[in-house]
C-alpha cells in the first residue's frame, strides 16, 4: 500500500427556509478517523507479505520505475569503491557496489538526496561535524545502506529457494524486527518522531588513519553498521533500544578525549557486534498517533534485556577476523591462563590505552 497523504474535508450544507442564504460549513475529519489515517499499520510494510519487487518503492510501497543507489553516490565517488565487489552473507553471490539499486518513488529519492546534502556537509567538518548531527539523521543515513543490503539478501534468498522449488519465508520474530526497522526508516518521509530513549545505539568518535581510507563493515540481518574514515568513525546498532551502548558505556567513557587508532576501532566494533550476538532481548515499542503525526517510544516494561555468556574463545575468533590486516591471530588474542589481548584497555589496570603508544601502523 502506498503511503496515505491526504486530508478529508467534510462539507455540511445548511439551508434556511426563510432565506436564500446558503452556509457552507467546513469541518475536518474526527480525531478517531485521523488516527486511522496515521496509524503505523497503514504505512507500507514489505515484511508483512514479503514484498520485494522492482516496481514498488522500497520505502513507501508506491508504484515506480525509478531507482536510487544503496550507497550514496558521493561516497562511492569520493572513495572510488563503486566498481569493487561486495559478497552476500553466504559468500556465493557478489555484486558491484554501484549496481546495488533500490526501487524508489520520486518523493523518497528527493528525501534521501536532501539527507545526503546534510551528511556530506557534516562530513566535510570531520568529527565535529558528524558528532553535531542529530542521531536521527545518522540512523536514517545508515539505515538506507543497511536496509539496501538487507533487501538484496531477501531477493537472493527468495531466488535461491525458488530454484529449489521451496517457498520463501522468514520467522515471525524477524518479520517484526525488520518491520519495526523499516517503519522507523520511514521517518525520512513521514511525520514519525522518537520520544525519550532512542531505539538505537549510535556512537561517534575521533579516528586516525594514515590516508584517505574508507573502512566499513555491516551485518544487515542484525542491523549493525561500522563506518570509519580519517577523522572520525561511528558504530550503529539500529534496533537495540540503546541496550548495547549502555553495556559498553564504561569503555566509551574511558575513550573520551582520545583519537582512536584503527586497531582500537576494530576492537570496539567487535565488542558491539559480539554483545549483539549474545543479547537476549526483543525490543518493544509504544507507537501512537498524535495530531502532528506518529510518535515512537521505547517500552521499558516487560522482560529486561539479558546478555548471555561471554565466551572469550568465540569472541577471540570474531576479533581475529577484524584484526586480519594486522596479522593478529586468534591464538595471540586468547591464550589460556593469560588475559585477553586488548588495545583498548590495559588488562591489569583497566586503564584506557593511549592510541599514540600503539606501535601498529595507522
Amino acid at each position: 500500500m502506498a503511503t496515505i497523504n491526504f486530508s478529508l474535508l467534510v462539507f455540511y450544507y445548511s439551508y434556511s427556509q426563510n432565506s436564500a442564504k446558503q452556509t457552507i460549513v467546513y469541518g475536518y475529519i474526527c480525531t478517531i478517523f485521523k488516527n486511522l489515517i496515521y496509524m503505523s499499520q497503514l504505512l507500507f510494510n514489505p515484511f508483512k507479505d514479503l514484498i520485494f519487487d522492482e516496481h514498488f518503492c522500497f520505502l513507501s510501497g508506491a508504484l515506480t520505475n525509478e531507482t536510487m543507489s544503496v550507497f550514496p553516490k558521493w561516497l562511492m565517488d569520493h572513495f572510488k569503491f563503486g566498481d569493487e565487489k561486495i559478497e552476500m552473507m553466504d559468500k556465493t553471490k557478489t555484486y558491484h557496489y554501484q549496481d546495488l539499486r533500490l526501487p524508489c518513488s520520486t518523493e523518497v529519492k528527493k528525501a534521501f538526496e536532501a539527507l545526503d546534502v546534510k551528511i556530506q556537509e557534516a562530513y566535510k567538518n570531520g568529527f565535529e561535524g558528524m558528532a553535531s548531527l542529530d542521531q536521527e539523521l545518522l540512523f536514517q543515513w545508515t539505515g538506507r545502506m543497511v536496509y539496501g543490503l538487507l533487501y538484496y539478501e531477501m531477493l537472493y534468498e527468495r531466488e535461491r529457494l525458488l530454484k529449489l522449488g521451496e517457498e520463501f519465508d522468514i520467522s515471525l520474530q524477524l518479520k517484526e524486527r525488520f518491520g519495526h526497522f523499516h517503519f522507523m526508516l520511514q521517518s525520512v518521509i513521514e511525520p514519525i518522531s522518537f520520544v525519550g530513549k532512542k531505539p538505537w545505539s549510535i556512537v561517534v568518535f575521533p579516528l586516525k588513519y594514515s590516508a584517505d581510507i574508507f573502512s566499513y563493515r555491516d551485518d544487515a540481518v542484525n542491523l549493525m553498521f561500522q563506518f570509519g574514515v580519517n577523522g572520525f568513525g561511528f558504530i550503529a546498532c539500529l534496533q537495540d533500544n540503546g541496550v548495547i551502548g549502555e553495556k559498553q558505556k564504561d569503555i566509551l567513557d574511558k575513550m573520551q578525549g582520545y583519537v582512536l587508532h584503527p586497531v582500537q576501532f576494530e576492537e570496539l566494533y567487535a565488542r558491539f557486534h559480539y554483545s549483539d550476538y549474545i543479547l537476549q532481548y526483543t525490543p518493544k515499542y509504544k507507537i501512537e498517533s498524535q495530531d502532528h503525526g506518529i510518535t515512537v517510544e521505547v517500552e521499558n516494561e516487560g522482560t529486561p534485556p539479558v546478555f548471555g555468556f561471554w565466551d572469550e574463545d568465540v569472541y577471540a575468533q570474531l576479533l581475529s577476523n577484524y584484526w586480519q590486516v594486522y596479522g593478529i591471530q586468534k591464538e595471540e588474542i586468547f591464550q589460556p591462563q593469560k588475559p585477553m589481548l586488548s588495545f583498548l584497555e590495559n588488562p591489569y589496570t583497566k586503564d584506557f590505552i593511549d592510541p599514540e603508544l600503539i606501535g601498529l601502523p595507522f
